[in-house]
């Protein structure tokens, strides 16, 4: 009998054994991955601050894109419509004439084409006459329209009127009230490309770099 009970304390110790070692692998299980978990978990949340940091986003102001350099620059758009020529503007060009008792104002210089030969080598240059004198003028004091001529202040070339035909022939000052003005033109030869000239009315002070509209 005492030795049966012995066999029996012996079996149930051995059970006991066995029950502990089974549950102390199954928490060292359980803690192993638990750790793996957090491992896990750490390196993504690592990853995910790298990744939304400002010092690696390409929204950094140190990463603008660079700007558009096709653009023209002030100085180009300037030379193209000196090139092709611009309009006379209201009161930019007037110079006195016969002294202080007339002026003529420059209104505006367009090249034309010739009907006759078709060739756009002629500048219609219109102007405005007035007489600023109260006093009584000769009839001797007129401008001469017809004999404008003009010059290329690069070359020096003079260029003529087309014809008397071609012009308003002269204004006769002493026909005009005072203060009062009178509108004339004439046609200067001028060649295709020349877009700059002097102007020279008889009697009249200089006009220097008149531009030609096209």
């Amino acid at each position: 009998m005492s030795t049966f009970l012995s066999s029996v304390a012996v079996l149930l110790s051995t059970l006991a054994l066995l029950c502990s070692g089974y549950t102390a692998y199954q928490v060292f299980v359980r803690q192993q991955t638990f750790n793996v978990a957090n491992i896990g978990n750490n390196t993504a949340t690592t990853s995910a601050q790298k990744t939304s940091s400002p010092e690696n986003s390409t929204a950094s102001p140190d990463n603008k894109p660079n700007q558009s350099e096709a653009s023209p620059s002030p100085a180009t758009t300037a030379q193209s419509t000196t090139t092709s020529g611009t309009a006379i503007k209201p009161g930019e060009f007037v110079q006195p004439s016969f002294g202080n008792k007339a002026e003529v104002e420059l209104l505006s210089a367009k090249r034309i084409k010739d009907p006759e030969t078709g060739n756009r080598d002629v500048v219609n240059l219109q102007m405005r006459v007035r007489r600023l004198a109260t006093d009584g003028m000769s009839p001797a004091e007129s401008v001469g329209i017809y004999n404008t001529t003009a010059r290329n202040p690069d070359t020096s070339e003079t260029y003529k009127g087309v014809d008397i035909k071609r012009s308003t022939g002269s204004v006769d000052l002493s026909s005009l009230r005072p203060k009062a003005s009178a509108d004339a033109y004439v046609w200067l030869r001028i060649p295709d490309g020349v877009n700059s000239i002097d102007v020279f009315v008889p009697d009249t002070a200089a006009f220097k770099n008149v531009p030609v509209s096209n």
